[in-house]
């Protein structure tokens, strides 16, 4: 049996998985370190309690979706990181995240490859912008859908950090597929789709998102807004509910009349010393057929 592909990005310098162990992990962003809990890391540390001990913050749960951070070193002000020429603002949240997601930077290189200049894209759970901003470097119009007023106005931030022409993004604090149904109605279609589903979720007034009863019918109303000659769909998922292969059986079912190549892995961090593999997700990718 073939291995499930893996993908990791190995070309970050501000970031930096240091170890990984006990249901938590142990992370550097551009020089602040902290500890999150994860998990899928079920297996032991490997290094030493005293750097564990020296990280300068830590997110503890207090409930199945919120927490609060033990911090000994406040955060830097203005706190950023950056990757190739894009730049993001980083907060700590009571639910654990910064802000930006690192193994994500496979997929923004990925995405680049294939974005012609002033080509439509539709980021859908959007959240802080990290996508929006690949795709708008890489010369893209992105539409950015995210039921967080609160998460618009930091990809707002994040494409004002980077320099992104106004002109090139449309923001909509609104539910996904209240978004997508619409669109269908008006005629408007997209030449490239990011979808970042959560495994729940509320919309902007209370509609309630579950990925595995929702999923198959978004998908399904998205080939209605693709445009003639699309060039790629990107699904990612963090849930450890679904594998990489049903979610692959699920794009496939829709879209396998598009011509072109869908492949499907897993997202993974690899730690900085050794060859250990934190996963973080699923993905399947279509790309259109090139000419």
């Amino acid at each position: 049996m073939n291995a499930i592909p893996t993908a990791y990005a190995t070309d970050w310098i501000e970031y930096a998985l240091l170890d990984s162990g006990d249901g938590e992990k142990l992370e550097n962003f551009a020089g602040y370190t902290i500890i999150r809990p994860d998990p899928r890391a079920i297996w032991k540390p490997q290094q030493s309690k005293t750097l564990w001990k020296q990280a300068d913050a830590r997110f503890i749960r207090t409930d199945s979706d919120h927490g609060e951070w033990n911090i000994k070193k406040q955060p830097p002000i203005n706190w950023t990181i950056t990757y190739h020429d894009m730049h993001f603002v980083l907060h700590p949240t009571d639910f654990k995240h910064v802000g930006i997601f690192p193994e994500q930077a496979v997929n923004w290189s990925w995405m680049q490859s294939i974005i012609s200049p002033n080509s439509t894209i539709l980021n859908l759970f959007g959240y802080t912008g990290a996508a929006t901003v690949a795709a708008c470097k890489a010369g893209a119009h992105v539409t950015h859908v995210d039921s967080s007023k609160p998460s618009i106005t930091w990809a707002h931030e994040n494409c004002e950090k980077n320099d992104i022409d106004i002109k090139q993004t449309r923001w909509i604090a609104e539910d996904a597929v209240k978004f997508v149904i619409r669109e269908t109605n008006r005629g408007n279609t997209y030449d490239g789709i990011i979808l970042d589903p959560p495994r729940f979720g509320r919309g902007a007034k209370g509609e309630v998102w579950k990925l595995a009863d929702d999923l198959p019918y978004l998908l399904s109303n998205l080939k209605n807004i693709l445009s003639k000659k699309p060039s790629f769909i990107l699904l990612n998922v963090y849930t450890a509910d679904l594998s990489s292969l049903a979610l692959y059986n699920c794009m496939h079912s829709v879209f396998s009349s598009l011509e072109g190549t869908l492949t499907f892995g897993e997202l993974t961090t690899k730690e900085k010393n050794t060859d250990r593999l934190l996963p973080q997700g699923s993905f399947v990718r279509w790309q259109a057929k090139k000419n």
